[in-house]
């Protein structure tokens, strides 16, 4: 059975780590979905731009899929540069993940959302509205899904945007990362991973490859604090398990 997870949000949750400086994943059991079937994991495993490179949810799905003994999917969704006017149920964006994910769950079953973005909505006229646009998109993929019961991991932006000069209000990250985090706390099933520590590239607004490693890891950390909550994930991929159907990787 293959353990699946949406990937939302902007550039860094695509990924923009330089490919050459990431040391292999020596792992067989993962798994990248394109064009409705799923493939070996590849790299860039979120193609979004040209430019795109290692992501973090290589490092928490080989966590993930290594301590559960399962093969792992990855939904790559996330989109660089957009904010969450962009993300809103109805949009086109939106619309995109939810129909890949819904195509994902034909063969997995869907075990947590990764999401990283803010970057675009630092703007001084857009970050006051950040938790309240971030919880309806969250309640929507929910309820489109049916994903009550597994974890939405909430990834913060990096203190190197202090020093970041090509995103508008990008010093108002501290915000961002507030939001977020009430957002974990006054939602089930949902977690914050902080940056805190983190480094970039030298443009101070994308992870660099070590970094994203290391977040990787984190996310999977707290994942693990939300997925001892909840029991009813494991009964539905029992469920799921004897009545999916087979899928073909190659």
């Amino acid at each position: 059975m293959i353990h699946s997870f949406l990937l939302i949000g902007q550039s860094n949750m695509a990924g923009r780590g330089y490919l050459h400086e990431e040391p292999p994943i020596e792992n067989d059991n993962l798994m990248v979905l394109k064009n409705g079937r799923w493939w070996p994991m590849f790299r860039p495993i979120n193609y979004d731009r040209p430019f795109a490179g290692i992501s973090s949810a290589e490092w928490f799905a080989d966590s993930y899929a290594k301590e559960h003994g399962v093969t792992v999917g990855i939904i790559p969704c996330a989109d660089g540069g957009t904010s969450l006017n962009q993300w809103c149920e109805g949009g086109l964006l939106y619309d995109h993940a939810v129909c890949m994910a819904k195509l994902a769950q034909r063969t997995s079953t869907i075990a947590g959302v990764l999401w990283h973005q803010g970057e675009a909505d630092c703007r001084d006229d857009y970050y006051p509205f950040y938790e309240e646009k971030l919880t309806k998109i969250m309640e929507a993929l929910r309820r489109d899904l049916n994903l009550y019961d597994v974890p939405f991991l909430l990834g913060g932006l990096g203190d190197f945007l202090k020093n970041c000069e090509t995103e508008p209000g990008a010093t108002n990250y501290v915000h961002i990362n507030e939001s977020l985090k009430a957002i974990a706390e006054k939602n089930a099933m949902t977690g914050f991973v902080s940056a805190e520590g983190l480094t970039a590239n030298p443009d101070n607004l994308h992870f660099n490859t070590k970094s994203l490693i290391t977040f990787g890891l984190r996310y999977y950390e707290t994942f693990k604090t939300l997925e001892d909550k909840s029991k009813v994930f494991e009964e539905k991929c029992a469920e799921d398990d004897a009545v999916r159907p087979l899928t073909e990787s190659l």
